[in-house]
């Protein structure tokens, strides 16, 4: 079958760049994502548990790394993803943005109220703010295994791999 560009490989589905209101949407229907943060030198990842809140996001956590690279003046990036198994359309959506500490007592109180319980062990008292600069997000088909699969991929290798 020949397509549109005249060879012989099936035509690619186009990516679909999301509006930031479809992205939020996405957004609210999982609740775990991997927080980007610079930590000294270097990048680092988080995966945490969030509340989208107005426009913003929400997660909470205790002392450590991930809270003070966070606070730092350094922003911080969000993303999170998913997949519908029986259709084979994926998405994925970055929030960038500032972090920052929930300090007022209101407006803990009202982040209290998101029902944001991490799924790990321990104090995780402070709820942390991203109040994002960007939204992006796109949507798209999962390409078959097989599309990518050539003769190397049954090669043998060493033994450390």
């Amino acid at each position: 079958m020949t397509n549109s560009s005249g060879t012989n490989q099936p035509a690619t589905p186009a990516t679909e760049i999301l509006e930031t209101s479809a992205c939020w949407e996405l957004l609210r229907g999982v609740s775990v994502g991997r927080l980007a943060v610079w930590v000294d030198d270097h990048p680092d990842i988080f995966p945490v548990n969030y509340k989208v809140d107005h426009g913003t996001m929400v997660f909470r956590t205790g002392e450590g790394t991930k809270l003070h690279a966070a606070l730092s003046d350094t922003p911080v990036a969000i993303e999170a993803d998913g997949v519908n198994a029986e259709t084979g359309v994926a998405w994925s959506v970055v929030v960038k943005g500032q972090a920052s500490a929930v300090k007022l007592t209101q407006d803990v109180l009202d982040t209290v109220g998101l029902l944001l319980f991490p799924w790990e062990a321990g104090q995780k008292d402070q709820f942390i703010r991203i109040t994002p600069s960007e939204v992006t997000g796109r949507r798209f088909t999962v390409t078959p295994a097989v599309t990518w699969w050539t003769p190397l991929d049954d090669a043998p290798t060493a033994a450390g791999e």
